[in-house]
């Protein structure tokens, strides 16, 4: 097995994902099967292969230029934020306590 249920655990929390003991077994078992089935990848003799950026070679920018246009004014921007606060979109913290009222 190349992850555990505390390797799961542990991603889940990190990614701030909330999962049953059940999601976890089932989420281990899966993640398992699709390192699994990446095995073969590692099998292949890439001696003397140059590792590339991207796998089509020739690809160029196919984004237009950049161009100056005007944009929303503050008031149109806020217009339908839920909530704002001295002329910004106030949002609720999403990492620890956030050290304010809410």
């Amino acid at each position: 097995m190349h992850l555990s249920v505390k390797d799961v655990r542990g991603i889940a929390t990190y990614a701030r994902i909330g999962l049953s003991d059940e999601e976890v077994e089932a989420m281990t078992v899966d993640l398992n099967n699709i390192i699994e089935s990446l095995k073969p990848i590692t099998e292949y003799d890439l001696e003397g292969v140059e590792p590339t950026f991207h796998p089509i070679a020739g690809l160029s920018n196919v984004m237009r230029e950049d161009v100056v246009q005007s944009g929303l004014s503050r008031e149109e921007a806020l217009a339908n934020a839920p909530s704002q606060q001295e002329g910004q979109f106030r949002v609720l913290p999403i990492l620890g306590d956030g050290g304010g009222d809410r």
